[in-house]
């Protein structure tokens, strides 16, 4: 008996909107965590740079780590009667991300003014791990959906653009809400300590902020889980698959368990692009906030305007890259999205007097730019995994182990050298920043450029006997 493989499984555009609204709670925690966790740490509550990074590596580490055990159980696991597989391990998740997010933004409830740094690490962390598990297997779940639900190249790069493009609003609604906040803040206060810089006087602030992204969210969770349809009966046949019958002919395409995948120079291609996409959108997203602050010594309001103009520039892009990718091709398209990102660094490093017009500019590069190439890097795993549904989800998690391990690594580093140890930036941090947004961008795009330029020598592509 062959194994049965539907020609093209496609969905009706109301079934990839709900699918799409499915991690809507994720990018939302996720655009508060890369975009303000540092400098909420510093510059509101105080900490010193290096306890900052700390946390922050708590959170990638702990994520680095379930990611792949995640995956791999979600595999195993049959999930309930009710749901799927991948949809039991994404209500956890859901679940889990619900009841600790607004702690992380919230001062320690137990600490003073004397409490030690470190002792507010200890604090903070049971929140942060159980966040990052959270967010990793509602991550893992959803992803591992996307070739389950449809099948060819185009389908999953379009569910894909769908996904990203509710990532892109979800980036929009935490920057257009801290807009606002900050806006009632200015326009409404009375206390004179209210200023443009950032500090402790702004903690109501993004607490109020996390709260809304959490209440926000919950309801997107619930609009998937009503309008997503996952077979449930998929793991019955995939164990079958795994376990044929005497009876039964050899199937023609070998069926992959985890170990098979670590034999797959492809596996190592695309892990190896999608670490250095995840560097590049990660990274400059936790320091643009440092950078414009800091560096270009801009208000405190411009935290949340410009990363807001890089995701509309990213959301108006994702509009293009169906037909643009269909017509040039996967590779092709990225390259152009690296050229973008390769764009903004040499601005920022040219550009020495960049000011509140020019800085406009560079963010729309760098926000089509991260677009372009993250969409592009998870439609090549999409890619690569195939009909082998079955393992998908430890192909996601290993891909995600990857990234959160060098992005915990890289702001350690980053973290660990700034110039000034204390919450007070002094002069050699103006230069420092700048410096680091150029590495982040114009350094990892080359690194990236490397690993395509395998992908375009040797194709992605698996064995067909194991």
């Amino acid at each position: 008996m062959e194994q049965s493989v539907p020609v093209d499984r496609s969905l009706p555009v109301c079934r990839r909107i709900c699918y799409a609204a499915g991690h809507f709670l994720n990018d939302l925690c996720a655009s508060m965590w890369f975009t303000y966790l540092l400098v909420y740490l510093h510059s509101v509550l105080g900490f010193q740079s290096t306890f900052a990074g700390v946390m922050l590596l708590i959170g990638q580490i702990a994520d680095g780590v379930c990611t792949p055990l995640i995956g791999y159980e979600s595999d195993k696991t049959p999930g309930s009667v009710r749901h799927g597989k991948r949809k039991t391990w994404h209500l956890l998740g859901t679940v889990c991300v619900l009841v600790s997010f607004p702690f992380i933004f919230n001062p320690c409830l137990a600490c003073t003014d004397r409490t030690a740094q470190w002792a507010q690490i200890v604090y903070f962390s049971p929140f942060i791990i159980i966040f990052q598990f959270g967010w990793a297997a509602t991550q893992i779940s959803h992803l591992s959906l996307i070739p389950e639900l449809v099948s060819g190249e185009s389908s999953k790069v379009e569910l894909t653009a769908y996904r990203y493009a509710f990532t892109v609003v979800a980036n929009i609604t935490v920057y257009a809400v801290a807009w606002l906040l900050f806006h009632f803040q200015v326009q409404h206060n009375v206390d004179p300590s209210i200023t443009d810089s950032l500090g402790p006087v702004d903690i109501p602030l993004f607490r109020t902020l996390s709260l809304i992204m959490v209440g926000t969210g919950a309801l997107f969770s619930l609009i998937f889980h009503i309008g997503t349809k996952e077979d449930a009966s998929g793991s019955e046949s995939e164990n079958q698959l795994l376990s044929p019958s005497p009876s039964q002919e050899v199937l023609p395409h070998p069926v992959f368990q985890w170990k098979h995948w670590l034999k797959e120079p492809s596996f190592y291609q695309v892990a190896s692009l999608y670490m250095c996409t995840r560097l590049i959108v990660n990274l400059s997203q936790t320091y643009i906030s440092v950078y414009l602050t800091n560096s270009l010594m801009l208000p405190k309001n411009f935290i949340a305007i410009i990363p807001l103009v890089m995701y509309v520039s990213g959301f108006v892009c994702s509009l293009t890259m169906k037909p643009v990718s269909k017509l040039i091709g996967i590779s092709m398209m990225y390259l152009v999205g690296l050229l973008l990102v390769l764009g903004f660094a040499i601005w920022v490093y040219v550009d020495k007097n960049m000011g509140a017009k020019s800085i406009y500019g560079a963010a729309v590069l760098l926000g089509a730019g991260s677009a372009t190439i993250l969409v592009m890097s998870l439609s090549m795993t999409a890619t690569l995994i195939g009909e082998q549904t079955q393992s998908g989800a430890f192909v996601y998690g290993s891909m995600s182990l990857t990234d959160k391990v060098a992005n915990g690594v890289g702001v350690i580093l980053i973290q660990s050298i700034r110039p000034c140890s204390t919450e007070t930036c002094c002069p050699d941090c103006v230069w420092f920043y700048r410096d680091v947004m150029v590495a982040v961008t114009g350094g990892v795009t080359l690194a990236a450029a490397l690993c395509l330029f395998t992908i375009l020598i040797r194709p992605i592509r698996i064995r067909k006997e194991l």
